[in-house]
């Protein structure tokens, strides 16, 4: 039986409010158990709010694309040094597949999740586009890239200096521990995620959930302000701390502004 609306909703909220919990006992207390929990609970509740917004076939199309090119570039930039620079992972995420802890793919997952709805409502207004032309598709896929790459300033310093889940080889990258080229890395496989995502449903009906609201979109903009809070409050060095309401509360503005124009009954008509 297709689950409700109102479950579904319900379902969506009761995740995100367990990642709230888990970031703030992660923010005392980094150990392995509170990263992966909120890591865990932040894809869930990503994977339910895209089931809500894009339906259940698109949903899962988007999470084993993103799960599976995500964990290939980590593992090609952990025992290769591809994409990202040399790095190696230690213990501190957890179980690992490969060289690559589990819960980065999912990560990569609900970040690539953020920047496509984020995307969609600063340039469309609505939280689900399909772009009418392959340039305009890869011009979107673009905006969501350097939106997930924002977020990666101020995360990687505080998880190479504070957190500790990874080393890199080159001491030196000229940002914080991080490299140069790790955010090439990151805006590449961005853009390699969200668009073979919008390839593979250029052809497929894109069926939300009927009887949702405009809260409904909320859930991964809710996940996207809640990290720019966190380097805010918690980012090592200091001075990442001036960088996030800029670099990801620019986008995040605009993509609310984007989301007061949006009329949900109006949602599947561009698809």
């Amino acid at each position: 039986m297709p689950i409700s609306a109102a479950r579904l909703s319900a379902l969506v909220y009761l995740l995100f409010a367990g990642f709230l919990v888990a970031t703030a006992v992660g923010s005392h207390n980094s150990t392995t158990v509170a990263i992966m929990v909120a890591s865990v609970l932040m894809f869930a509740s990503c994977w339910a709010s895209a089931i809500h917004l894009l339906g259940g076939k698109a949903a899962l199309r988007f999470v084993l694309i993103a799960v599976c090119l995500g964990w290939f570039a980590e593992q090609m930039g952990a025992s290769r040094g591809w994409f990202f620079g040399s790095y190696h992972y230690t213990q501190v995420l957890g179980l690992q597949l490969g060289d690559v802890p589990v819960v980065i793919p999912l990560m990569w997952f609900s970040l690539t999740y953020a920047g496509y709805v984020i995307a969609n409502l600063i340039v469309w207004q609505t939280p689900v586009y399909r772009a009418p032309s392959l340039g305009q598709a890869g011009l979107m896929s673009l905006i969501a890239a350097l939106v997930v790459t924002a977020f990666d300033l101020g995360a990687d310093p505080y998880l190479i200096r504070v957190v500790g889940a990874w080393t890199m080889e080159k001491t030196d990258g000229h940002w914080f521990g991080e490299t140069l080229q790790g955010f090439v890395g990151w805006v590449f496989v961005s853009f390699c995620i969200v668009s073979a995502f919008r390839l593979a449903t250029r052809h497929v009906p894109l069926v939300p959930t009927s009887g949702f609201k405009r809260r409904d979109a909320l859930v991964p903009l809710a996940i996207y302000g809640t990290g720019m809070v966190f380097q805010m409050a918690l980012g090592d060095p200091p001075e990442t701390r001036a960088i996030a309401p800029f670099a990801m509360g620019i986008p995040l503005l605009c993509a609310l502004a984007g989301l007061q124009r949006w009329t949900p009954a109006h949602q599947g008509a561009p698809a």
